[in-house]
């Protein structure tokens, strides 16, 4: 099977990224016409349709999708060629060695306490380096998804059954956090109170935990994030159940409790892909990831 050619990659990206041929065609300074022979050329080398046609613009098929993360990841790869060859020269371990972005997902609470300081310790030995940051909700593919879909270098993931590393993948895990009782502070019968959850809070990893508890009520509270529900608690408007690393800079106003030796725990991680684990960049997080985790412990 003849190769696609890094243009050819770039023009499968655009397409899935903007909708269509015609608005993939102005990002790329192309021709319409260009584009789409260029998509019915990686079309006939892979032998699979990559995009459904229509009115509407193209979106990609069941192959497209696999086809546009591939590309993604190779894209990237060509883009740290340079990094990975000038950190070859001066040596992986030498301050200032390492330039270049460094692209990070990360759910909310891993972003706001564990992601920090460990891009803190990565700048001052690497001011070169330039993280990109984004947010995704830890639902359905996650940040592994990110990765997976060559939209991320490296995901801080929660790890487990209900959110497995997905095949391809590699991961590793970086602490064990359990969970906690969290009420308004000096609340005499804090169990009594309704229960304010998020849709993120419960996977596998507690859910057998959860049906055990008799005293823990259907929450009747659903807020947006674990913030929210902190902030909810801390207004006085309920109990939750929330994970260390979201009770992390908790108000005075709220109250933490023990669950005991049987309380829940969830796994925090990173993934990456097996290419990428091998970079300069991706091997300088992950040793600072695990310095900030072991510092949290």
């Amino acid at each position: 099977m003849p190769d696609l050619a890094p243009h050819e990659l770039r023009v499968l990206v655009a397409v899935a990224e903007e909708g269509g041929f015609s608005a993939a065609a102005t990002t790329l300074g192309m021709t319409q016409s260009a584009v789409s022979h260029s998509v019915r050329t990686s079309e006939r080398k892979l032998g699979a349709v990559l995009f459904e046609r229509g009115r509407r613009g193209a979106s990609p098929t069941a192959a497209g999708t696999r086809a546009v993360g591939h590309a993604r990841r190779v894209l990237r790869l060509l883009d740290l060629m340079g990094a990975e060859v000038r950190g070859a020269t001066e040596g992986d371990a030498a301050p200032g060695a390492l330039s270049g972005v460094l692209r990070i997902a990360a759910f909310r609470s891993a972003a706001l306490h564990l992601l920090p300081p460990a891009l803190e310790a990565l700048r001052a030995r690497h001011p070169g380096v330039t993280p990109e940051v984004r947010m995704v909700r830890e639902l359905g593919p996650g940040t592994a998804g990110e990765v997976a879909e060559g939209r991320a270098d490296l995901g801080i993931a929660t790890l487990g059954t209900s959110s497995p590393v997905p095949p391809g993948l590699l991961g590793g895990e970086l602490v064990e956090e359990g969970y906690a009782l969290v009420h308004p502070a000096g609340h005499p019968a804090p169990r009594s109170l309704p229960l304010v959850d998020w849709a993120e809070n419960c996977s596998s990893y507690t859910r057998t935990w959860w049906a055990g508890q008799e005293w823990l009520p259907k929450a009747t509270v659903q807020a947006e994030d674990d913030g929210a529900v902190l902030s909810m608690v801390s207004g006085g408007h309920g109990m939750a159940v929330l994970p260390r690393l979201s009770l992390t800079g908790a108000p005075p106003t709220v109250e933490i409790t023990d669950l005991g030796p049987d309380r829940p725990t969830r796994s925090v991680g990173y993934v990456t892909t097996p290419e990428l684990a091998r970079t300069a960049l991706v091997r300088a997080l992950i040793r600072e990831l695990r310095s900030a985790a072991a510092e949290t412990a």
